[in-house]
């Protein structure tokens, strides 16, 4: 069984709330360094963080697309670049989803493979939204972001409707890109049971805003 400080490690420590201040961007900092997390994540527009902000070992993560992936590719791609150049180490961007609805595979690919082509040498995240997707759908996404250069795939944005993480999900893409790609769980993570369930069905990052509650929570 994993330990809370490798449950931490592999943590992307969240604020996406769309009323944040740059203050509370700097308690999330303080807290991920306290818990040992491996990232933080906010939203792009809290990019370049203030001279007076030290991040120390965290990396830092920030979302594109988001929360719809509704947004031409082009404008995904000129945002991540945007954000890289302010100081990001990650991407998580999220798909056209009724790209994935209508079975617009190549077109899905090409989402993804433009916001790839822009940050070539940053962390790319596919979040695929999977519990808005049919088992079928969701290989296909995995497939799709493969072909594309992705370096994870992602479960959920956190704020969809059709709810967030599964350990189902997170089996059907494991079971789709093997090693190829490494698979972050997010969304819904409240408590550090699911955390390990997810760590088992083949998560490697876990997106949570409530770390220190998941931590506290683990089995002993």
């Amino acid at each position: 069984m994993a330990t809370p400080q490798e449950v931490a490690g592999i943590v992307d420590h969240t604020l996406l709330k769309p009323e944040a201040t740059i203050d509370d961007v700097k308690a999330l900092i303080e807290d991920a360094k306290k818990l040992g997390t491996y990232s933080v994540c906010v939203s792009p527009s809290m990019l370049p963080l203030p001279e007076d902000i030290e991040l120390g070992d965290i990396k830092l993560a920030v979302v594109c697309g988001f929360p719809s992936g509704a947004v031409a590719s082009e404008i995904k791609a000129a945002e991540a670049a945007r954000a890289v150049a302010a100081g990001a180490q990650e991407v998580d961007m999220v798909i056209n989803l009724g790209l994935a609805k209508e079975g617009a595979w190549e077109e899905l690919e090409y989402d993804i493979a433009v916001v790839r082509d822009a940050i070539p040498y940053a962390v790319l995240k596919v979040i695929i939204e999977s519990a808005a997707l049919t088992d079928d759908e969701i290989a296909k996404a995995c497939e799709a972001s493969m072909n594309a250069g992705a370096d994870f795939v992602k479960t959920s944005t956190g704020f969809h409707p059709a709810g967030g993480a599964s350990v189902h999900a997170v089996e059907v893409m494991k079971a789709t890109v093997g090693d190829e790609l490494e698979i972050k769980a997010s969304g819904g993570i409240h408590d550090g049971a699911f955390a390990l369930e997810l760590m088992k069905a083949g998560a490697t990052r876990l997106g949570l805003s409530g770390t220190q509650k998941v931590i506290d929570s683990l089995p002993a």
